[in-house]
C-alpha cells in the first residue's frame, strides 16, 4: 500500500467513528451480561446484618435490580419513580446498596419510603462489580429463569421503564 494514502484512509477512519458517535446516547452502556444468567451473590440485608439475600431468593420471578447509594443524586431523582412502582405492585424491586454506609443508607430509606423488597448490601461493590456497575444508579430486569434481559444507566423514569422494562413483565 501507498504510504502517502495511510494517514488520510487514517483520519477518514477516525472521523467516521467519531461522527457515529455523536448519535450514540451517552447512557447507553451495553452489558455483556444481557442475555446471560444474572452474576451469583450472597450479600447481609441493609436492615439486618443476620439477614442475606441472594439473586437465587427471587427464582421463578421477574424483578429489578436497582443499584443505589445514599450520596447518589441521581438516585434522588429516581426515587419517586421506584416508590410508584411499589406503590402499584408493577415488579418487585431489589435494591443493592452500593458502596455505601448502613447508617446512611437506612437513613435515607426512612426519610423518602423504601421502594424495596429487600435491600442487599454492597459497601465494597464488589457484587456490583460482577454485575458491570459503572455507578449508580443502573437498574437490571432479570426474568423468571435469573437471566438478564435489560439494564439501564442512570435514574429510571416512567418513560424509560415503559420502553426498556415493561415488555418483559407480560
Amino acid at each position: 500500500m501507498n504510504k502517502k494514502l495511510l494517514l488520510p484512509i487514517a483520519f477518514f477512519a477516525l472521523a467516521a467513528v467519531l461522527y457515529f458517535g455523536l448519535f450514540r446516547d451517552p447512557r447507553e452502556v451495553p452489558s455483556p451480561l444481557i442475555g446471560k444468567p444474572a452474576p451469583a451473590f450472597t450479600l447481609e440485608t441493609l436492615d439486618n446484618p443476620a439477614a442475606k439475600f441472594s439473586p437465587a431468593d427471587m427464582k421463578g420471578k421477574v424483578w429489578l435490580l436497582n443499584v443505589w447509594a445514599s450520596w447518589c443524586p441521581n438516585c434522588k431523582d429516581e426515587h419517586p419513580d421506584l416508590m410508584d412502582l411499589k406503590r402499584r405492585s408493577v415488579v418487585p424491586i431489589i435494591g443493592l446498596n452500593y458502596k455505601d454506609k448502613r447508617e446512611l443508607g437506612l437513613d435515607v430509606l426512612r426519610k423518602t419510603g423504601d421502594p424495596y423488597t429487600v435491600n442487599a448490601f454492597d459497601p465494597g461493590g464488589k457484587a456490583a462489580l460482577d454485575w458491570g456497575v459503572y455507578g449508580a444508579p443502573e437498574t437490571f430486569l432479570i426474568d423468571r429463569d435469573g437471566i438478564i434481559r435489560a439494564k439501564h444507566v442512570g435514574p429510571i423514569s416512567p418513560e424509560i421503564f415503559a420502553t426498556k422494562f415493561a415488555s418483559f413483565l407480560k
